[in-house]
């Protein structure tokens, strides 16, 4: 079995979002963490876009990146520059990973237009979990 990271600044959505797909996408091919490098709690709205999709989170956590440095992780995924930048090194030959996505959380506007940013970013995390399964795992 694979060990998956996915790295955000926070840990409130972008990393949320991927680890959720990642798993359900891997299955007992791999289990996946999420880790900010700061814990800002999982976003209210990250849960109600995913459940819009038919995954829950509302039983993650937001977990800071110094949880997991026992660990050995196959893959490194880091979805926003500022992890990227900032991510500790971790021991191991781990393959990384960079996408940055916008943070739906500094999303402006009203009620709906805050729900549709959500969207898009929770859309192009779930087409670019289920491009980087289908070429590094399955």
């Amino acid at each position: 079995m694979k060990n998956i990271l996915v790295l955000c600044t926070g840990n409130s959505c972008r990393s949320q979002i991927a680890q959720a797909y990642l798993q359900k996408l891997c299955g007992d091919k791999a289990k996946v963490y999420s880790a900010g490098i700061e814990t800002h709690g999982v976003n209210p709205r990250a849960i109600e876009t995913m459940r819009e999709d038919g995954i829950d989170i509302s039983h993650h956590t937001s977990n800071h990146i110094d949880e997991y440095t026992h660990l050995s992780f196959n893959f490194i995924i880091t979805v926003c520059d500022n992890a990227k930048e900032n991510c500790p090194y971790f021991p191991g030959n781990a393959k990384r990973f960079q996408h940055n996505f916008t943070d739906p959380a500094k999303a402006k506007g009203t009620e709906e237009e805050i729900r549709e940013a959500f969207r898009k970013v929770r859309e192009q995390i779930k087409v670019y979990c289920e491009d980087w399964a289908s070429k590094e795992l399955l």
